[in-house]
């Protein structure tokens, strides 16, 4: 069967879902009909979004997992609009000179280097000249995920945990169907999985499912039996937590039991500005949302959303305001606890900001955190409302696919590679420290459009989350999009190379080229995985990305 990720042969339409009760919209069908199953057994939206979480751990285990982090943006149904940020910090014995001294003792450090994602390291290269680790152990961080599904449960939804995780443990030992998209950035674990545990966790005789293979994940499946049984305390403290840190030191990495069993999510306040009227709610640092935040104010500023929407004068527009905050944020953003974060959502600051925009290209702006590779990184995201007008949106990672290439024993726990974001640079800002918190792609988002007009939101995508964020609202709020419309629409984004990547259902790309813009045409898997729902008085309406294989459903 010819079922491949070229979504441009695709000629579906979808439509704005509507419902009144519940509504979910994430990247894989079956795990938003894990979040509805919950809402009708009596869930409100935050029980249904770790359910829905839970199920995209198990059938899109490509992009998010327990070993992973997780994190939250919501409004709740008395109105209180706030955030879960669940994400564990470095080992307490990882420092800049520990991890160049493990990797010295390497015969080859370049291992952890994959020319896949933009390194090309030669095998005899010292730790001295490479960055922070992209894969392997030295890129795992303490994971938040589960931590984060029992909190969120325990303080914002009405079930237990181990009746959200029921959907999942059950696709996980019964099987499930892989989906097209999935299967095809599941391709990757067959390079990337080299110990036999691993491979036998993820893999089935050697080889990655095709798309609408039936595959169960058993291992993966009994962990979170564990966790339904016996809390998430099992992964910090009890068995999965003793096989994390062998996995993780077995292989010269610096996690032990203390960092596992010092772990706690927060609870933290928004950071906020205003865009044309509308009310902007982002996760503040160590994650982008300032970024995004920055951007909008520079847009709103030089009234970029005053152009036609297609147009080049727009897209140069956002894409100019987009470097600028890009460059603040890729430089201050990291952990609060350790460095100072300038005013970067402040609408003064975005005045200064505006005016180094002009018509031809800001040239060779300083994007990116050197060596992060998080320009494309691999996630999830899923919104749910539900009918007394909770609205939440849910965010589930490693960073980048399957992670750092380890499984944890016989958990079928994939661990996460966030560390890699860390800088070996004792200079930078985002540099790595003992129990510091990396740079974070990761933005889950509210908005209040109207008085009673409300929606939980997000595009997925490592550096494109920020972009996605701005176009997203952007055609709610400038050009009165209905949600669908709004996430099917074009996008670009403005890439570290200094090129600005387009769809091809763009029609601007030569007018932008002769602005004096690189413009290169990129594959739809480029532009990011957006979900939505909105709350608009009493109806639900929700929007699933075009580009993934999504669905938002209600009832």
């Amino acid at each position: 069967m010819d079922d491949s990720v070229d979504l441009d042969r695709f000629d579906s339409r979808r439509s704005t879902a509507y419902a009144n009760r519940g509504l979910v919209a994430t990247s894989q069908p079956l795990a938003a009909q894990a979040g509805l199953e919950i809402l009708r057994k009596g869930g409100n939206a935050f029980d249904a979004a770790v359910g829905t979480a839970a199920a995209l751990n198990v059938v899109e285990p490509t992009s998010t997992g327990l070993g992973g982090d997780v994190f939250a943006l919501y409004r709740t149904a008395d109105g209180e609009v706030g955030a879960l940020r669940s994400c564990g910090p470095a080992p307490k014995n990882a420092t800049v000179d520990a991890v160049r001294g493990s990797l010295e003792d390497h015969d080859d450090p370049s291992r952890y280097y994959p020319e896949s994602r933009g390194y090309a390291v030669d095998g005899d290269a010292s730790a001295d000249d490479l960055g922070m680790p992209f894969l392997g152990p030295h890129a795992v961080t303490v994971p938040g995920t589960a931590r984060g599904w029992e909190t969120t449960v325990q303080e914002l939804g009405r079930l237990s945990l181990a009746d959200v995780l029921e959907p999942a443990i059950g696709y996980a030992t019964e099987g499930y169907p892989v989906s097209p998209v999935i299967a095809h950035h599941w391709t990757g674990a067959e390079e990337l999985f080299t110990h036999e545990h691993a491979r036998e966790a993820y893999l089935f005789d050697g080889e990655s499912p095709e798309p609408g293979q039936t595959v169960r994940l058993p291992r993966l499946g009994d962990s979170l039996q564990q966790i339904a049984k016996d809390g998430a305390d099992v992964v910090y403290e009890g068995e999965i937590a003793d096989a994390i840190v062998e996995e993780v030191q077995s292989a010269g990495g610096f996690l032990t039991h203390d960092d596992l069993a010092a772990f706690e999510p927060e609870f933290v306040d928004p950071v906020c500005t205003t865009y044309n009227g509308a009310e902007i709610y982002e996760l503040p640092p160590n994650n982008q949302g300032l970024i995004a935040l920055e951007a909008l104010n520079i847009a709103e500023e030089i009234g970029a959303g005053d152009h036609p929407r297609e147009s080049a004068e727009r897209i140069h527009a956002f894409a100019e305001a987009m470097k600028l905050a890009f460059v603040d944020g890729h430089h201050y953003v990291t952990d609060p606890e350790f460095e100072e974060i300038p005013p970067l959502a402040d609408k003064s600051y975005a005045r200064e900001r505006a005016t180094a925009i002009g018509g031809d290209p800001i040239s060779d702006p300083q994007v990116g955190v050197p060596n992060a590779n998080a320009e494309d990184a691999d996630t999830v995201l899923l919104t749910v409302g539900d009918a007394e007008g909770n609205l939440v949106s849910y965010i589930n990672s490693r960073f980048a696919g399957f992670g750092s290439g380890l499984v944890a024993g016989e958990t079928g726990i994939a661990l996460q590679n966030r560390g890699a974001s860390f800088s070996l640079d004792p200079e930078h800002p985002n540099s790595l420290e003992p129990g510091k918190r990396p740079f974070h792609t990761l933005v889950p988002a509210v908005a209040k459009l109207d008085e009673d007009d409300w929606l939980a939101f997000g595009v997925m995508g490592g550096y494109m989350q920020p972009q996605g964020h701005v176009q997203v609202l952007s055609n709610l709020v400038d050009y009165g999009m209905n949600p669908q419309a709004a996430l099917d629409a074009p996008r670009w984004r403005y890439r570290e190379d200094g090129t600005l990547g387009i769809e091809d259902r763009l029609p601007a790309a030569a007018s932008l080229a002769r602005m004096g813009h690189d413009v290169r045409v990129l594959p739809p898997v480029m532009f990011g995985g957006a979900q939505l729902v909105r709350r608009r008085g009493e109806t639900l309406s929700g929007a699933t990305e075009p580009r993934k294989d999504g669905v938002a459903i209600g009832y």
